[in-house]
């Protein structure tokens, strides 16, 4: 009889292990993350995760989603196309993740948004900027939490079009990104104040660090304004050489992403002033307490002020947990269906879900470098808050960039 009542509770023990064991690993929702953590765009990229992190270890404390843990695994693209989209089918095929995310190359932005289209698994883009995301490329599947070039040169386009200036002159790398700005920027400006006129443009090589020959051809055609079409490295060594040779105090020149702490922050008080740049977060506008909790709070976690890549790591994890709260279930469909619309209070505002394209709606804030008796660093002053109805493509131009 005792042998018997043994051998029963052997088997009890057994088939708990047996059917436990696997619900464990089903009460996570995990989260695959493809991103560039080597190099120089871990300035921003480790910003993303931080932020990611911030929201997902709040959520988790309180129990998670659906009485499951939120859990994350990373993988380093090494900004290659290749590596990043096998390394995510690794994270779909094998670690089965429900979610993918990443990351600031657009080629496996890209690549990646392809196999979530083909897995039927959600993807959000965290920092890669081709409009071709959620443009021509896009589907039900791709999320895009940041702007693109086409958002960003639409928004510039809108102050700029208010300005008195008429004779432009382009130039910036030779590169995707750096003619998507400079055309998205041109076209629309062209769009909204017909008279502006491009008197010359130059391009130079990525890497370059002798600007001085660009430079002296440009002011010696003496335009209005410059539009200065850089991106990564670019944008530092481009100021500097601009603050070497005075242009910044004899032509005024706009740069994306010019007066963002990603770009002000490596040259401390040495970055020239008066540059023009447009960002969607600056830690220190708008002045407001929800924005001074979350820098305060980003400051105390990982001693540095957050970048605005922060911010949509931040956000990206706020919306997925929220995201499958609503849907009330782990599942692609229900999960997608809970965002389209979806929207959230953030350190900025209230950030919504465009349903018909799946773009976060951020506004642009644009503004001019200038010292701040606070920081060790310029900031971006006399800040204009530009709408995202005001520069945001409507849904009828992205959705029919997907039927061409």
């Amino acid at each position: 009889m005792c042998i018997q009542r043994l051998f029963a509770l052997f088997l009890c023990f057994v088939a708990t292990f047996i059917f436990v064991l696997p619900s464990y690993g089903a009460s996570k929702i995990k989260i695959g993350i493809v991103d560039t953590y080597t190099g120089p765009a871990t300035s921003y990229t480790q910003d993303v995760l931080d932020g990611f992190k911030l929201a997902i270890d709040k959520v988790n404390a309180q129990g998670g989603v659906l009485k499951r843990k939120i859990e994350y695994t990373t993988r380093d693209e090494k900004f290659k196309p290749d590596i990043g989209l096998a390394m995510a089918k690794e994270l779909v095929m094998k670690e089965k993740v429900d979610v993918l995310m990443g990351t600031i190359n657009s080629g496996t932005a890209l690549a990646v948004s392809d196999l979530a289209k083909k897995e039927k698994i959600p993807f959000f883009v965290t920092y890669a900027k081709s409009e071709k995301i959620i443009g021509e490329k896009g589907h039900k599947y791709v999320f895009n939490m940041n702007e693109n070039t086409e958002m960003a040169g639409r928004a510039a386009a809108y102050v700029l079009s208010k300005k008195p200036y008429i004779k432009y002159w382009i130039c910036g790398d030779d590169y995707e990104y750096g003619h998507a700005i400079a055309e998205a920027t041109w076209k629309n400006l062209q769009r909204l104040n017909p008279k502006v006129q491009k008197i010359g443009e130059s391009w130079w090589k990525v890497g370059e660090a002798d600007f001085a020959p660009y430079i002296t051809q440009i002011m010696g055609a003496n335009p209005d304004f410059i539009i200065v079409a850089t991106g990564g490295a670019g944008m530092v060594n481009f100021q500097k050489a601009a603050k070497a040779t005075g242009l910044n105090t004899k032509i005024p020149f706009y740069q994306h992403t010019a007066n963002e702490l990603g770009t002000l922050l490596p040259q401390g008080k040495d970055a020239p002033e008066g540059v023009y740049g447009t960002s969607h977060y600056l830690f220190y506008f708008p002045d407001t307490p929800a924005n001074k909790a979350f820098s305060d709070e980003f400051m105390k976690t990982y001693k540095r002020y957050p970048k605005a890549s922060a911010l949509v790591g931040y956000m990206t994890g706020r919306f997925i947990a929220e995201g499958f709260k609503k849907a009330g279930k782990v599942n692609a469909d229900a999960l997608i269906k809970a965002l389209e619309g979806m929207t959230l209070d953030s350190p900025i505002g209230p950030l919504s879900i465009r349903a018909c394209d799946h773009q976060l709606e951020l506004p642009t804030y644009f503004g001019v470098t200038k010292k701040d008796p606070k920081y060790d660093f310029l900031v971006s002053g006399d800040n204009i808050v530009v709408s995202p109805k005001d520069f945001m493509p409507t849904c009828e131009e992205v959705l029919k960039l997907r039927k061409n």
